[in-house]
């Protein structure tokens, strides 16, 4: 039974917080880098999504599976980079069963190091994930509509996007006791979250519950960004409501996590 250690007190500027947060996140790559299968789920979950959704309602909902990657890739874009914030959450969990957290909090660093260095460190998921799903739409058939500074934009909307995301699977990661109770939760969480949305469809073929659901939720209102920034359409209203949810989220979810964690370690 390991006994956690208290933490030291100690004055952190926020610039050295970050700077922590920089170093642990460092770390994360490091350990994807010697454990490649890691990236597993952000290589295969986007060519699945797109062969199964694009070539199986391809033709009923668009006319023809060319015509429904334009609207699907942006779409799901947003839904990978929602699926690969959630394994932060399992992650962390994980290293607090095994003790490294309590190494952590022995350590001269931020109390929030461990936690942002976590959920930086998931960029690297994130950018593979939409590395791999443009890659394999363009050979479905897809193709962008936009210049380079727009995909450039599009590409760090859905990064920042994930690293707010994250912040929910950090909560659930500190709060729940095991792995599997992470996994189970937050799939439970996003899975109505991605497919209430209008990913797949439209949101006028929803009845009108869901229909009012979808249109203001976070992962709709990305969707709309992204198919606007890669496609051509409205982008203002729906960027500025995408912004809001995800500061948000992180509004709500950061200090939660940091209490979960605080909590735990006590």
């Amino acid at each position: 039974m390991t006994t956690a250690v208290a933490d030291p007190p100690r004055r952190i500027s926020p610039g050295t917080a970050l700077q922590d947060g920089f170093t642990l996140a460092w770390r994360g790559v490091l350990k994807i880098r010697k454990n490649p299968e890691q990236l597993l789920d952000v290589t295969l979950q986007p060519i699945l999504f797109l062969l199964m959704f694009g070539y199986l309602f391809g033709g009923a909902i668009a006319g023809s599976t060319s015509a429904y990657l334009q609207a699907l890739v942006p779409g799901l874009m947003v839904q990978n980079t929602v699926f690969a914030s959630m394994a932060t959450g399992t992650s962390l969990n994980t290293d607090v069963a095994k003790g490294v957290f309590d190494r952590f909090r022995s350590m001269p660093i931020a109390r929030s190091a461990p936690l942002v260095g976590a959920v930086l460190s998931d960029v690297v998921r994130y950018a593979v994930a939409l590395a791999v799903l443009l890659v394999t739409g363009t050979i479905m058939g897809y193709r962008l509509h936009a210049g380079p500074g727009a995909l450039l934009v599009a590409v760090a909307l859905m990064l920042l996007a994930g690293l707010c995301f994250c912040w929910i699977a950090v909560f659930a990661g500190m709060l729940l006791r095991s792995p599997g109770a992470v996994q189970g939760v937050m799939v439970a969480v996003m899975m109505p979250i991605t497919f209430g949305s209008n990913v797949f469809v439209p949101s006028g073929t929803m009845p009108g519950w869901l229909r009012a659901w979808s249109e203001v939720s976070p992962v709709s209102l990305l969707t709309e960004t992204m198919r606007g920034l890669l496609g051509g359409g409205p982008v203002a209203g729906p960027l500025l409501g995408a912004l809001a949810w995800l500061a948000g989220i992180v509004a709500v979810f950061f200090p939660l996590a940091m209490r979960a964690y605080r909590n735990r370690a006590a």
